[in-house]
């Protein structure tokens, strides 16, 4: 009876393990099938069939191509919504929901700097913008800072989300704005003019979160160094009082 004991003990251990991997496994499952994730995959979905219909290159799967690319931006909307009201907050989720939102704006301007409705500079300035920027908040993270988005940075989404739609669009367009007749408006034009003024936003807006890191990382800094003269300070006294002693 002894000699098996070691064995059961052994069985018993892998059988843990293995109900660990597989109750990891459910939790990864369900991280990844939740209903604000299924949302980020459709929009992520989306990206190609918006770059099929812009190639076809004709007034209506230009119209297709906004209606895809407009139903994508709501799922942004909808899945952070659901995602806050159901309490469902995932590693995966946090991962791909900016991952969507950058792959469907940058796959969509890049496209369009083929066919001549945006200028190749402006693309690389935005691209260049948002690596840096990850790549600054991925440091403050490590740091244990928290950037979020400033007010700046929301207005330059919104003006890339509507000059991005209008640029799609990509046809001059007989229009009227509450009965005022404005005449054939060329929308590429102003499409761009969205982007460009998006551009100074986005730089207006990367400033800010420099700022904002250079901001905490003086305070915990400080916080350091006052926690060093506390430690330094409380030595002493120790000391003294040993000595007194």
């Amino acid at each position: 009876m002894l000699e098996r004991t070691p064995g059961v003990a052994g069985g018993s251990d892998r059988s843990s393990r293995r109900a660990l991997r597989r109750e990891r496994r459910r939790k990864l499952t369900q991280d990844a099938w939740n209903l604000p994730n299924i949302l980020t995959y459709l929009r992520v979905v989306m990206i190609p069939l918006v770059i099929v219909l812009l190639e076809r290159g004709n007034k209506r799967n230009a119209i297709y191509a906004t209606l895809v690319y407009a139903a994508a931006a709501i799922t942004d909307l909808l899945d952070g919504f659901l995602a806050r009201k159901l309490g469902i907050v995932s590693v995966i989720g946090k991962f791909l929901d900016p991952l969507a939102d950058k792959l469907m704006v940058m796959a969509t301007l890049v496209w369009m700097t083929t066919i001549g409705r945006i200028q190749a500079w402006a693309v690389i300035l935005l691209l260049a913008r948002e690596i840096s920027i990850t790549a600054l908040r991925a440091i403050a993270s490590s740091e244990g800072f928290v950037i979020s988005a400033s007010d700046s940075g929301k207005q330059k989404t919104a003006l890339q989300m509507v000059g991005i739609l209008l640029l799609i669009l990509a046809y001059p367009y007989h229009l009227r704005l509450f009965g005022l007749d404005l005449g054939v408006v060329d929308l590429v034009l102003v499409g761009r003019a969205l982007v460009f003024l998006s551009l100074i936003m986005s730089f207006l807006s990367a400033g800010e979160y420099v700022l904002l890191f250079a901001r905490a990382v003086e305070h915990k800094e400080a916080q350091e160094d006052a926690e060093d003269r506390a430690a330094e300070e409380a030595d002493r006294l120790a000391t003294e009082e040993r000595s007194a002693t």
